[in-house]
């Protein structure tokens, strides 16, 4: 007999599909901002992970809407809001294509960015990691089926991508590659389990990844959002609340305080999503070689830019010096 305790990362995504299909679409429906005096993104081929929902879903139509060929990726295909995407490109004569890709699996990423890569002649200008999930509770609470499925996503993931995009950046000298971090992944706060986690992680892959492109021409910028009101605070309940589902009274009573609002967790506040894509449009304009590693985006919050003007620092102290020198302050000097 199975033991109910124990549980695949793909069973744990089924159970929060149901609360997820009802989780509010109100980042997806969301109207694009006017683009007067927005770049111009003219001959630009961009694909954009996690295009669904939130910062993705929005940074397609808008990066779409300034010109560029944009191809929009999604997991589970055919879904309603890939029919939506299609729809638009179709009424407003954007040049987007929807290509199924689950950042978990080797074989899409493969065939994804192949595919991508086949529709624009082998080039791809910009590869935008924006797929990610949240997942709540203490860290004694987070079983490995949630561990796995988090670093899967939020790190392996991004990780897939750019081995999957970069041959092709490299052969065509250069390319731009956005993770999407949070400030999460320069500050702790207690309760979101392995999100902080899987975020410094990306962060720490990103900056080793900026360093080793810069004889390629391959710029690497982290974008760390602060709060905004898109659906990861639903992909954070769908996933917390099977967690919790499955974890023993005892273990849920040694945290009471951490606990309790588990599946239940609101936030984000008036802030607009639209200034994620308005920032990494902002940034694929800029020219090669002056792009900034990391752009912290939120119109009031963003605690994190004095660790990331000491990590700066210190970087340049220890290796401004040494042969890798060159690479550093290339990165870190824009």
């Amino acid at each position: 007999m199975s033991d109910p305790t124990k549980i695949d990362r793909r069973q744990m995504l089924a159970l929060g599909a149901g609360a997820a299909a009802l989780a509010s679409q109100a980042a997806c429906a969301q109207t694009v901002a006017a683009t007067d005096g927005a770049p111009d993104l003219s001959g630009k081929s961009i694909l954009v992970t996690g295009s669904s929902s939130g910062f993705g879903r929005l940074g397609v139509e808008y990066y779409a809407r300034q010109g560029a060929k944009v191809f929009a990726t999604m997991r589970n295909v055919p879904r309603p809001e890939a029919d939506e995407l299609r729809d638009l490109a179709s009424a407003d004569g954007l040049d987007i294509s929807v290509i199924e890709i689950d950042v978990t699996s080797d074989e899409q990423v493969e065939a994804g960015v192949n595919e991508a890569l086949a529709a624009n002649g082998g080039k791809l200008d910009v590869l935008v990691n924006n797929a990610g999930i949240s997942v709540g509770g203490p860290i004694e609470v987070q079983d490995m089926a949630a561990t796995d499925i988090i670093f899967q996503t939020n790190v392996y993931g991004c990780h897939r991508m750019a081995r999957a995009a970069l041959p092709s950046m490299r052969a065509n000298g250069g390319g731009q590659i956005f993770n999407v971090s949070s400030q999460l992944g320069r500050l702790i706060i207690p309760g979101f389990g392995m999100y902080s986690a899987t975020k410094f992680a990306l962060e720490a892959m990103s900056e080793q990844m900026a360093y080793e492109l810069v004889p390629h021409g391959v710029d690497v910028t982290i974008i760390q959002p602060g709060g905004y009101p898109t659906k990861i605070w639903s992909n954070n309940n769908s996933n917390s609340a099977p967690l919790k589902a499955r974890t023993s009274e005892d273990l849920l009573a040694a945290y009471p305080a951490l606990t309790a609002g588990m599946g239940e967790r609101t936030g984000g506040g008036s802030t607009d999503p639209m200034d994620i894509p308005r920032a990494i449009a902002e940034i694929i304009a800029m020219p090669k070689g002056t792009r900034p590693l990391r752009k912290p985006v939120h119109p009031a919050s963003r605690p994190q830019e004095a660790i990331n003007e000491v990590s700066a620092q210190t970087q340049i102290a220890m290796l401004g010096e040494s042969q890798l020198g060159p690479w550093v302050k290339d990165v870190l000097e824009r």
